[in-house]
């Protein structure tokens, strides 16, 4: 598990090697389904705390290179030919660094279907839902049960 100041320590030394940090930032966000971002309105690098958390060194180092990539392409060129090439150029391994959500365990509402399907929220859920493995459209008979956590 990566600790959260190694984390800040090396996004700041990848900042100062491939980015100008009089312009750039690193900070760590409550993002719960993704991994980084890079903000270029704010020229801001971020990392979700849950998954710096979560994950291995090396899962995490990816996350940063994968964004300083994002920084020096440019907002236009998403995840084309141009950020592939200064992806790989700059060491970015390729591959998705994580998949879905990543702090099921921090998700205070937590669901069941009658098929015993589990179901996470963040937020406290508004209206009843359905589960969606059992059913294509909402379904009474499918109803997710939500009971909030004790320990969150």
């Amino acid at each position: 598990m990566a600790e959260l100041d190694r984390v800040r320590v090396w996004a700041e030394a990848l900042i100062r090697m491939h980015l100008d940090p009089a312009e750039w930032s690193f900070g760590f966000d409550h993002a719960k389904r993704r991994a980084g971002l890079c903000n270029y309105a704010e020229r801001r690098i971020t990392v979700s705390r849950y998954l710096a958390a979560r994950f291995e060194d090396d899962e995490i180092h990816q996350v940063l290179l994968h964004e300083v990539a994002h920084a020096l392409a440019g907002p236009s060129a998403g995840h084309g030919p141009r950020w592939k090439r200064i992806a790989a150029e700059i060491g970015y391994a390729g591959g998705r660094t994580h998949d879905g959500d990543i702090a099921h365990e921090r998700a205070p509402w937590v669901g069941s279907c009658p098929a015993g399907h589990a179901h996470y929220r963040f937020r406290r859920p508004t209206r009843p839902a359905s589960c969606a493995r059992c059913a294509r459209g909402f379904s009474e008979a499918h109803l997710i049960a939500w009971r909030r956590r004790a320990d969150v």
